[in-house]
């Protein structure tokens, strides 16, 4: 298990590529990307997953459980009036949030949910990528239904790199209302699935560490019980295998 502060190595050189690309490949942005602000809240799917206070509970390092799956980016511009301060060298800041799940195609009950939060620093490389840069406090919570660890919680802090993004205009999931469709790619050039916009102020926690995390210890995992019907972590494994008719046995992310 890595460190809480600790960045992986992959991403570590993923991210020295970008920086070593930023001064001789400038991006020329294009309508795609000045269609409207990227700043704002953005959300997938059928938009129940946002970041914010409705997702994750640093304080108690918890999360609340959206009715369906989906991921959703919340990024702050530093030349919005609200901003704290003490971010001078960077763009501004994001806030993710996640909720996925997948499937087994030998065994269709034994399903595995993956509910992600984090949050941090980021920049809009000249090259057109985004780079983020987490505080460390950051965390993830698994649920494997025939696992033997059936549901556990453990720190998230990767790096995050989206080589491109665009913006261009549509309409919400099963309706005519005309909206914003930001897409972004991954470091490996697989895009997210397209995201709608909920806000254009960003819906987000406080932009600083929530949550104390001991400088250069290895990140443990919290151990939840196997039937979690609690408020604190939510409704645990049983939500998960109430969720088998919903999905196939291919992996999901919406």
């Amino acid at each position: 298990m890595k460190s809480s502060l600790t960045l992986s190595l992959s991403s570590l050189f993923l991210l020295a590529g970008v920086l070593g690309q930023s001064d001789s490949d400038p991006i020329q942005y294009t309508p795609t990307h000045n269609i409207t602000t990227i700043y704002g809240t953005w959300s997938s799917g059928s938009m129940n997953v946002v970041t914010g206070s409705g997702f994750a509970s640093p304080s108690n390092v918890s999360f609340h459980y959206p009715p369906t799956t989906g991921v959703s980016y919340s990024l702050q511009s530093l030349a919005d009036p609200n901003v704290s301060l003490g971010c001078s060298t960077e763009d501004g800041y994001y806030e993710l949030a996640q909720y996925r799940m997948s499937g087994n195609a030998s065994n269709p009950n034994c399903i595995s949910g993956v509910m992600m939060w984090a949050h941090g620093t980021y920049t809009l490389q000249p090259n057109g990528s985004i780079t983020g840069i987490p505080f460390g406090d950051g965390y993830m919570q698994v649920e494997e239904a025939c696992g033997a660890l059936s549901n556990f919680i453990q720190d998230y802090n990767d790096t995050e790199l989206y080589t491109s993004w665009g913006i261009s205009q549509g309409t919400l999931p099963n309706s005519n209302t005309n909206t914003y469709i930001l897409q972004m790619y991954q470091y490996n050039g697989e895009p997210l699935p397209e995201q709608y916009q909920v806000s254009t102020t960003p819906i987000m926690l406080p932009t600083k560490p929530l949550r104390n995390i001991p400088s250069g210890s290895a990140a443990s995992d919290i151990v939840l019980s196997k039937r979690n019907g609690g408020d604190r972590r939510s409704a645990g494994v049983g939500v998960l295998v109430a969720g088998v008719a919903a999905i196939t046995t291919t992996s999901l992310l919406l």
